[in-house]
């Protein structure tokens, strides 16, 4: 009886055997032959979830040929919805078009995208190690490398989606996703920017909001970046001072993201924020490229950032919701649109949480608010618009709520608050009623006409300070002359060389763009700033001063 058994028993384990070396033997021959039939193709499940891109075409149309269309079959193709000519052709258009499937859909005759090039000679010359697929040539000097091989969309080189953007300057912000060194080869392009293919390879690479905390000694700093003024391609310098700087080339873009590049190497930020303005829309029809630009400088480098809106952002090709929302999708963004309650895009708060990694108490919370673009009622409050009633309620409510909660409660130490507006506060005009702390009064300052009381509500809430944009030229710190001090009020000045500057007639040596430096000490509750500019004196903190002492503002 125990023989029969152990018999039974070894040849259940032989056949076992057998059958894994045949599914095996089955596996290869089919990943290489195709060998099992369609059926069985059809029930297996999809490796990974997800599209995946088989071809890649360009389309182009012209107003003088009424036959051709930049339309191509929907049921196929989908459309990059970005004319390549960026509406600036006389007459030419031309789209990119791609068709993509499921995986689970993909049958015997698709071809799945490994790779793409652009340029006037087939790739194949450039190859030491040509593989089995072969380059195959599209419009506009594209072409692709596909391949029928099973499984070819389980790779992380298969092409998932692609995507379009513009300038000799453009650089691709979003993880997996690679841009292509060639633009896309276009006939009669005159001044219009290259426009550039960048694609993903493999899945989408979900983002984690950053958690943003204090330093081991006690400190936290805050980068202040106003009024970039960034454009879709290289941009055109305004009032670049000194005029004759580079022997008088200036692309604004570039001299700008090299100023940025250089002041956070060598303060080495824990935040950027951004506040406003950073896309100059008259001149970014691809706005989408003008945000990757500024986005990658913090990205690579690992740095948080936050960003509010100017009264220009959204003067380009995309509304204040949807540069939220690309902002908000990026690495290391703190972005984020807020209540849909509330007026108004980019209403939030980021908390700074204590130096021990063993809690989530908050010992510093930031305060964002979009302070709009224009005057909506341009015969009574002529200019620009004002932080409303809603925003204030949901600030007062916000930061109550926040006072209460136990990450507020559980703080133990002296905490502060601050906040951070575009357009400057009515209060910032009262010249006669403000008392200068540091720097220029160079121009007036354009705040709306109607004061809807915000500032007080700060001070009601204990915020230390509040920092602005806008007014370029102006970079200074101001109190009211209330026999208390209350609240700081200052600008960031100009950042950006798409932007206006100038105003030499006011200011000694003319205007150089800066960026404004705060930092917090949590251990005695004290909060120093200062600026760095991008010409002259630029190893130097320029009016450097203590703004707050023991949790309190200090008069200068």
């Amino acid at each position: 009886m125990e023989v029969g058994s152990a018999t039974r028993v070894r040849t259940s384990i032989q056949l076992g055997a057998l059958t894994c070396i045949v599914f095996f033997l089955l596996f290869i021959l089919d990943n290489r032959f195709r060998v099992l039939p369609d059926a069985i193709h059809n029930a297996l499940p999809a490796h990974t979830p997800g599209l995946v891109i088989t071809d890649i075409t360009l389309a182009t149309c012209s107003s003088l040929n009424l036959l051709s269309s930049c339309k191509l079959d929907a049921q196929k193709w989908h459309r990059v919805e970005k004319d390549l000519y960026l509406n600036k052709g006389w007459l030419n258009h031309a789209y990119i078009h791609i068709e993509r499937k499921k995986e689970s859909e993909l049958v015997e005759t698709d071809r799945v995208i490994l790779d793409v090039k652009v340029g006037r000679l087939d790739p194949v010359t450039l190859e030491k190690n040509q593989g089995a697929e072969r380059w195959e040539s599209r419009s506009g000097g594209i072409w692709l490398k596909r391949t029928s091989k099973r499984h070819a969309s389980d790779s992380v080189k298969a092409i998932t989606a692609v995507d379009v953007l513009f300038g000799a300057d453009a650089v691709e912000a979003r993880p997996g996703w690679e841009i292509l060194d060639q633009p896309i080869l276009l006939s009669n392009t005159g001044d219009n920017q290259e426009a550039r293919l960048t694609v993903r390879h493999g899945p989408h690479v979900p983002i984690e909001r950053p958690t943003v905390r204090v330093n081991k000694d006690g400190k936290f700093k805050i980068m202040q970046v106003a009024d970039l003024h960034l454009s879709t391609g290289l941009g055109e310098c305004r009032d670049a001072d000194p005029a004759g700087h580079n022997g008088g080339k200036c692309d604004a873009d570039v001299r700008t993201l090299e100023f940025l590049g250089s002041v956070l190497d060598s303060e080495k930020p824990d935040l950027v924020v951004l506040s406003g303005d950073q896309v100059n829309g008259e001149t970014a029809p691809d706005a989408q490229s003008a945000v990757f630009k500024f986005a990658e400088m913090f990205i690579k480098r690992s740095i948080p950032f936050a960003t509010i809106f100017g009264n220009h952002d959204d003067e380009g090709s995309l509304g204040r919701l949807a540069l939220m929302q690309l902002t908000q999708s990026l690495p290391w963004s703190l972005s984020l649109p807020g209540p849909s309650s509330v007026e108004g895009v980019g209403n939030y708060y980021v908390e700074v949480l204590s130096r021990s990694k063993s809690t989530s108490h908050s010992a510093l919370t930031l305060y964002f608010l979009d302070t709009h673009g224009y005057s909506p009622d341009e015969r009574q409050f002529r200019g620009y618009d004002w932080i409303k009633k809603s925003q204030i309620d949901w600030f007062k409510s916000t930061a109550q709520n926040l006072k209460n909660s136990p990450a507020h409660q559980g703080y133990h130490h002296i905490r502060m608050n601050m906040a951070f507006i575009h357009i400057p506060l009515p209060e910032y005009r009262n010249q006669d009623d403000i008392v200068q702390g540091s720097g220029t009064f160079a121009e007036p300052p354009t705040a709306p006409g109607f004061n809807s009381g915000f500032k007080q509500a700060l001070v009601e809430e204990n915020v230390l300070a509040v920092s602005c944009g806008h007014d370029h030229v102006n970079d200074y710190c101001a109190l009211s002359k209330d026999p208390k001090p209350d609240l700081w009020m200052c600008y960031a000045g100009g950042s950006g060389f798409g932007g206006y500057g100038g105003y030499s007639h006011v200011i000694k040596g003319g205007y150089h763009r800066r960026v404004r430096i705060f930092e917090f000490d949590m251990d005695d509750a004290s909060i120093k700033t200062w600026k760095r500019l991008e010409y002259g004196e630029r190893d130097k903190r320029i009016d450097e001063m203590i703004i707050a002492q023991g949790g309190s503002v200090v008069a200068p």
